[in-house]
């Protein structure tokens, strides 16, 4: 490979090259900007995550399959007056005019109008001040019409009474979250631009250093955004959540492959007088460190293509369409327009043939340097030990389910969830149906005698017979606990029932099956897919990136201690930063997706340091001695790795801004674990290692000579 990627940067840094190289990323990206469709008019607010095999969907499809369901999209509306109880006969006027002037999007809306008092009563708050109205959106709406509709029907409610109208539900929940990151993608971007603009103008003093990554950035983004609409188009689905995801990833991704070859093209400029015989110096020894940096992001991407839940799944195309793109880029066109520049890019700072070394930076890590090949065993000891105790805090890791919690507060759809959670039942919110399969008819009592031992079963407050079907032989039930739907405990006590439902069906004196289906249901078939897909997606991952390092240091035992670092740092930055989400941001649970989030972005990129520090160690072994070669590898790679580093920290925390706690978790550990790898992992721990190890080595092997 180094062959073969030494004859693309040798031609790239030619005159000639470089200019075709900039011409054709120039006219591939005008092309698909024209021709393509952008990834915006494919994104949806949701996916269908769980596998088609699993309990609570095999439940829906028999209750799909044995009683007439519609497939249009679930709403809630809650009414709610601030002052008089709202009367039946305002509720049944709003009612009418909502559906007169939206009867081509409802599929359905709950006649109140119709039923009997006392049903019409269960619609009603205690004190009347709140009234719940089920609907069904027509399925064909996609959510940016739903969007609409539900802006239409609460300006129509609000301009006809003093209620206020509250939709929640799936179709509430779609529209809100569509307006949500609508808003947030443009502060993303612009946070994100702006923030790796200050810093590397900060850091690095030079106005075109900082912007020659973000224009990289901004022709990789358009090239991968018209790309995915191809994709999308071509059937891909693809969620706003992974997109504003992908888009940190490629700023942060194409900043520190930037870095890495500008700090080594300075390198090569105070050796070499002419330009694009320092870039061909600085490509040839920085082009298969960059690469397989990038590859190794891309094998981590690739793995979630074995993850069973679709909300990992969904990011393996994108993510890996994403680093694929960047790796072409970073040895391509990042070394072609600092080629382009030349000296001309680190302006203020030219740096000329035989100027002196810089200080600062540099001079700080040749101090850490010599510290840590001085006192290997101390160092790994001490960072060990700090990286233990942090580690420690994961078993304070409480995971939420409930999908709406971790939106704003003040987001509609959420505010009307809340109304109902307060003023009815809490197992109303989201019942479980349960349905019996049997292979005869039941009788009366057979039915009654099913209800009554479900009726027994943990934190169950109620079970109504919801229908029979196929002449008696298929019963459904209506199943609600007295806790929330999305509640752990509720969760927990609705996977016991389910696995001790044949003993329900023979302490019933039957002889069928039972299903469950429902929200809660689905909490319980995720929670067992997700564990199963950490163990999975973290035992790939760690293989594929320790084959990867294999390929690259010639050395099993170096490889295993890099993927080594990396696994420790990567659990002392979830146990930290559950701690400080807790204590800064009193954030005492999150989303069980948070963890895999986390171990994918923080193996893959944190590696990243570890590539770049080996890769420079090997070359400087060439030459000098093990504490020599170590030295001089934490001092040349120090100050660009910082450098990297804070920025690639710092645009994961930009994610901080999203509206969806989720990523203000993600972005926040993700952020701690890159400062973990950047200082304490690359600069002490793994050059601690190198030292101890190496030397440990080179002396068996002396004494066995002898």
């Amino acid at each position: 490979m180094n062959r073969w990627l030494q004859t693309v940067t040798d031609w790239v840094t030619t005159k000639k090259g470089m200019w075709w190289t900039l011409v054709v990323w120039f006219i591939v990206t005008v092309v698909l900007a024209v021709a393509a469709p952008s990834v915006k008019d494919y994104e949806v607010s949701s996916i269908e995550s769980l596998p088609e095999d699993v309990q609570s969907m095999v439940a829906q499809k028999k209750i799909d399959q044995y009683f007439a369901n519609s497939d249009g999209i679930p709403a809630i509306f809650v009414f709610r007056s601030d002052d008089e109880p709202i009367s039946t006969e305002e509720l049944q006027r709003l009612l009418a005019d909502i559906e007169k002037n939206h009867q081509e999007a409802l599929e359905q809306l709950v006649p109140i109008a119709s039923l009997p008092p006392q049903a019409a009563a269960r619609f009603f708050a205690e004190d009347g001040k709140i009234a719940v109205v089920p609907a069904i959106y027509q399925s064909s709406l996609e959510s940016k019409e739903i969007r609409t509709i539900n802006d239409d029907i609460q300006k129509l409610v609000h301009s006809e009474s003093d209620v206020k109208l509250y939709i929640t539900g799936p179709a509430g929940i779609a529209a809100d979250t569509l307006e949500l990151f609508s808003r947030a993608d443009v502060v993303l971007m612009l946070s994100t631009v702006g923030l790796i603009l200050v810093l590397l103008i900060i850091i690095y003093r030079s106005p075109l250093l900082a912007l020659i990554p973000l224009v990289v950035a901004a022709f990789v983004y358009e090239v991968v955004v018209q790309l995915l609409g191809l994709l999308g188009r071509g059937g891909l689905v693809i969620s706003n959540q992974t997109v504003s995801i992908m888009s940190i990833l490629l700023f942060a991704a194409i900043t520190d492959y930037s870095l890495f070859i500008f700090s080594r093209y300075r390198e090569e400029l105070k050796r070499y007088e002419n330009k694009w015989e320092a870039m061909k110096q600085a490509m040839r020894e920085t082009g298969l460190p960059v690469l397989f940096s990038g590859g190794t992001v891309l094998a981590a991407m690739l793995v979630l293509f074995f993850a069973k839940l679709g909300d990992y799944r969904n990011f393996a195309p994108t993510f890996a369409l994403t680093m694929a793109i960047i790796m072409i880029a970073s040895v391509t066109l990042i070394p072609a327009l600092f080629t382009l520049f030349g000296r001309k890019a680190f302006w203020p700072n030219i740096p000329r043939v035989g100027d002196a070394k810089e200080k600062g930076m540099r001079t700080f890590w040749e101090k850490v340097g010599r510290f840590v090949v001085r006192k290997p065993r101390l160092t790994v000891a001490l960072i060990s030990l700090l990286l233990v105790v942090m580690a420690a805090h994961t078993s304070a890791l409480r995971y939420e389910y409930d999908l709406i919690k971790s939106f704003p507060e003040d987001m509609p759809s959420r505010q009307g969830y809340e109304l109902l959670e307060k003023h009815f039942a809490k197992g109303e919110l989201a019942p479980t149906t349960v349905l019996f399969e049997g292979k005869n008819a039941l009788t009366p009592q057979q039915m009654k005698e099913l209800q009554e031992q479900l009726e027994k079963q943990p934190l169950v407050s109620e079970v109504r017979p919801a229908g029979t079907a196929d002449d008696g032989r298929v019963v459904s039930f209506t199943l609600t606990f007295r806790e929330n739907p999305y509640d752990v405990k509720t969760i927990d006590a609705l996977e016991r029932i389910i696995d001790r439902k044949e003993t329900i069906i023979k302490q019933s004196g039957l002889d069928g099956r039972l299903y469950f289906a429902g929200e809660t249901a689905a909490k319980v078939d995720e929670r067992v897919v997700n564990n199963r897909d950490m163990v999975v997606i973290v035992t790939l991952e760690t293989l594929l990136i320790f084959l990867l390092l294999i390929g690259l240091t010639k050395s099993v035992k170096r490889s295993l201690y890099m993927i080594g670092t990396i696994l420790v740092s990567f659990a002392a930055a979830l146990g930290l930063g559950i701690w400080l989400t807790d204590l800064l941001f009193d954030i005492k649970t999150v989303s069980d997706r948070v963890p895999i989030y986390a171990f994918v972005f923080l193996v893959a990129l944190g590696i990243d340091y570890n590539i770049i520090l080996v890769s420079r160690f090997q070359e400087e072994w060439r030459t000098h001695s093990v504490n020599g070669a170590v030295e001089r590898a934490v001092a040349h790679t120090g100050g660009v790795i910082s450098s990297a580093g804070l920025i690639l920290a710092a645009t994961f925390a930009v994610l901080m801004t999203q509206p969806v706690q989720l990523l203000f978790v993600f972005g926040f550990l993700v952020a701690i674990g890159i400062l973990l790898d950047t200082f304490l992992i690359r600069g002490m721990l793994l050059p601690g290692l190198i030292v101890w190890i190496e030397n440990g080595r080179q002396r068996n092997v002396q004494t066995g000579n002898e």
